[in-house]
């Protein structure tokens, strides 16, 4: 389910959250799902808790789980969480895109790239 790469140059909490928040994203674990406690996880891991206790709280500030003192973490409703998450990455995009156009990236090149048809 969640997987550390020790090759990756992201630090171990940041593949964390990135798993998890794949796994939301993509419904695998849908709204009020429990996550694993930190230290289930970070035995399984077999990595320090305070990598899990920091990717939890940064899904916690992103709004994709929600803790309940004494029960554990769990998956937020959703549907307001990827409608904030879509907006916010929009405006990067657009303002990744308007920064590339700025240095003379064609339009026809951002298509293309969007579209995954073309290397950078």
């Amino acid at each position: 389910m969640i997987s550390v790469n020790y090759r990756d140059s992201r630090p171990i909490y940041e593949q964390v959250r990135d798993n998890f928040r794949q796994l939301i994203i993509t419904g695998i674990m849908p709204p009020t799902s429990k996550l694993p406690t930190v230290k289930e996880l970070a035995a399984e891991l077999s990595i320090n808790p305070n990598a899990i206790q920091r990717a939890y709280m940064e899904l916690e500030n992103e709004g994709y789980v929600f803790s309940v003192p004494g029960r554990g973490c769990f998956v937020s409703g959703g549907i307001d969480v990827n409608e904030e998450k879509k907006a916010e990455l929009i405006d990067k995009f657009l303002s990744a895109a308007s920064e590339l156009r700025g240095l003379g990236v064609s339009q026809e090149k951002l298509i293309e790239l969007l579209k995954g048809d073309s290397e950078k």
